[in-house]
Formats: C-alpha cells, structure tokens, sequence
C-alpha cells in the first residue's frame, strides 16, 4: 500500500469513545502488521440516549455520509448501536446500503459497516447463539437491543442494564468498571459475553480481563465494529489483546 487507510466514523455529537477506542485498537494491530491508519470523524447531534433523540439524530447520518465521502476514506462506521436498533428489526441492513449510497453519489465509494449490524454479524460468524449483555441504557431502550439480537436469531439468555442516559456519564465509565456490572448477570449456559452492547461504554481495554474472569468469549459493540472495519478493508481481523472478536 502507498498510503494509511482511512478510517471514517459518523460518531454521535457527545459520544467520546469511538474515537479513542477504535484508534487504540487498531494502533495495537500496526504492533503485529504493516498496515497503517488515520482517523476522520462527522458527527450527529444527541446528547440523551432517548428514542426521540435518537432518531433525530440518525436522520442527520446522511449528511454525516457525504462529508466523509469528500475525505475520500475507505470505510465508514456508524459509531450508534441503539440508534439502528431502535429503528426496528434488520434496520442496519438499510441503513448501511442508504449511507454507501450517499457515498458514492458523492464520489467516494466506501463499505459501511454499522456497529449493530457488526456486533450481529460477529456472533454469527464466531457460532455465538447464547449470549449475556450488558448495557448502559434505560430499561425500555435496552429492551429493543436485545429485541433486536433476537430477530437477528440469537437468544439472550441474560441482560443487565445500568440505567444511564446521560450519553456523557456513559463515557466517564472506568473500562474495567464494566466487569464489575457483569457480575450481575447469569452466564451458566451462555456461550459468550457482550460487555458493552454500547460504543459509548467504554469496555474495550477490560476485555482481556473479562475474559479471564469469566471464563467466557468476550466482545464490544466497538470490538465487533473493528473486526468488521478489517473485513471491509479486506485484512485479517487480528488484534492482539481485544479477545474474541480479533482473536485468530
């Protein structure tokens, strides 16, 4: 290659962990491989995990799309899980084929991958069909998480939701407080662990640790993301030390 990647993200106005989380992930990776990234990022307004707010601010994604389009970046994420879920069953499906559109009416044709579509697709691809999830949102919004994993063919055998809605909190999170909320599940029988079914909650450094305090295959909304992000890119999804998701 002659030049980094680039790495688009449509990233939620308050949210303050795609962009730190998904750079780390891949700086780990540059340790064990010659490919090279750089980060580009447009936002959305949102400031409180609510389904209006939510909604609003995924109509915003298209703008979000052309813009980055203009950067010329070979991938886009849609860094807001509940955002598409909350649109109703298979919506990152549409979303995805709606934002490369954009993309390439624009001039710069570029696969999207949205962090719900990857997180489903990840547990489809590492034979995942049992799964606890950990959440930082109100009851009613973490229903339609897990409603959604379920049309998509997996069962949640146990889900915990921390009840924040403040999406700015959310980001304040110690990573390693999430092993602690993980307690709170019931993980006999399941086959892996979501410690983040958020890509505001930050968990991604934790995974590790997760792992080895479980007993259990660990991902993240953010992790899942990565892996897909490799796929479309055509590399290897390795990273060294983010567990299951990109592990080889």
């Amino acid at each position: 290659m002659t030049r980094p990647f680039r790495i688009g993200q449509i990233v939620p106005s308050s949210n303050t962990t795609m962009e730190t989380e998904i750079p780390a992930m891949l700086r780990a990776r540059e340790a064990a491989f010659p490919e090279r990234f750089t980060y580009h990022s447009s936002r959305m307004r949102m400031m409180h995990v609510v389904r209006e707010e939510l909604a609003a601010m995924d109509a915003q994604s298209l703008r979000c799309a052309a813009e980055l389009a203009d950067a010329r970046v070979d991938v886009i994420g849609y860094a807001c899980l509940v955002a598409i879920m909350a649109m109703g069953p298979g919506y990152h499906r549409t979303s995805e084929t709606n934002l490369a559109g954009i993309a390439a009416r624009e001039g710069g044709q570029a696969p999207v991958v949205t962090s719900a579509g990857a997180l489903v697709k990840t547990l489809g691809e590492l034979g995942f069909a049992r799964i606890a999830v950990l959440t930082p949102y109100m009851k009613p919004l973490t229903r339609m998480v897990t409603d959604y994993i379920t049309a998509e063919g997996f069962t949640v055998q146990s889900v915990h939701s921390l009840e924040i809605s403040d999406n700015l909190a959310v980001g304040r999170r110690d990573p390693f407080a999430a092993i602690a909320a993980a307690d709170q599940l019931d993980l006999a029988g399941c086959d892996a662990l979501v410690l983040s079914a958020c890509v505001q909650m930050p968990a991604a450094a934790a995974i590790e640790a997760a792992q080895q305090r479980f007993g259990l295959p660990v991902v993240t909304a953010s992790s899942c993301t990565v892996r897909q992000m490799l796929h479309a890119l055509g590399l290897p999804a390795i990273v060294p030390g983010f567990g299951a998701a990109l592990s080889a």
